[in-house]
């Protein structure tokens, strides 16, 4: 039988669930909780006095969204910097481009999967992917592997990816049309000419002309980068 840490932060679904799971004989929920944080701190104190003992299937279903400060996928990841390997089931409605980058991010490869709740209402399709996430396997929904695809492919076409952190946060004071010095003053810098030079960088990453002739029109197609989210074509 599956020993199981069920996560999920809304009290009435939580208690469907673990009701559910039960009847179907196949799992025992020892703990429930709707945290990251909580869940965190039972694995800490608990899983260890399982982690020695072979046979001991222990599996976590966990909602993405979650009370607290961490998601789902954070406290996944925090979890598993204890326990590698931990095997847990990602069961979300949530479609968030900040839990894909979050998952993409994870750095987690197997003993997973990763559905949507729409996908397998009842108890007895999620006993599966239990199994398999115990048995070391990864599964993701088709419709979530579409949407983290996409995050992905529009990530690493990101114009701020290639900025340093500095350079970002003066790219999107300049894109909402604050002057060198109005920067300055927000960043704590004395001297204008500081976000010049950061400016000129930008330019020179963006692949933008800025020579002093068309230091304003560099200015203008770095604001449109901006607000576009993506590289832009201009006719010279």
């Amino acid at each position: 039988m599956l020993k199981l840490l069920l996560v999920e932060d809304n009290p009435k679904l939580r208690a469907a669930l673990k009701t559910g799971l039960a009847a179907t004989g196949s799992v025992q929920t020892l703990y429930a909780c709707g945290s990251g944080e909580e869940a965190l701190a039972y694995c800490i104190q608990t899983c260890q006095v399982f982690e020695n003992l072979t046979g001991f299937p222990f599996t976590i279903l966990m909602d993405v969204q979650l009370a607290g400060q961490m998601n789902g996928i954070q406290a996944a990841v925090a979890i598993r910097r204890e326990y590698p390997r931990l095997p847990v089931v990602f069961y979300s409605i949530q479609d968030d481009d900040a839990y894909y980058r979050d998952f993409l991010n994870s750095g987690i490869l197997s003993h997973y999967a990763y559905v949507r709740k729409s996908n397998y209402l009842l108890p007895e399709m999620i006993i599966p992917l239990l199994k398999d996430a115990v048995s070391g396997r990864s599964f993701i929904d088709p419709e979530i592997e579409v949407r983290v695809h996409e995050v992905r492919q529009r990530d690493q076409n990101d114009p701020m990816a290639l900025l340093e952190p500095n350079e970002q946060v003066v790219a999107r004071l300049l894109a909402q049309g604050l002057t060198n010095e109005q920067i300055a003053a927000r960043m704590g810098y004395k001297d204008k000419r500081t976000i010049s030079r950061v400016n000129g960088q930008i330019y020179t990453v963006w692949g933008l002309k800025a020579s002093p002739t068309d230091e304003k029109i560099a200015r203008t197609r770095a604001a449109l980068i901006i607000q576009a989210g993506r590289f832009l074509e201009w006719e010279e």
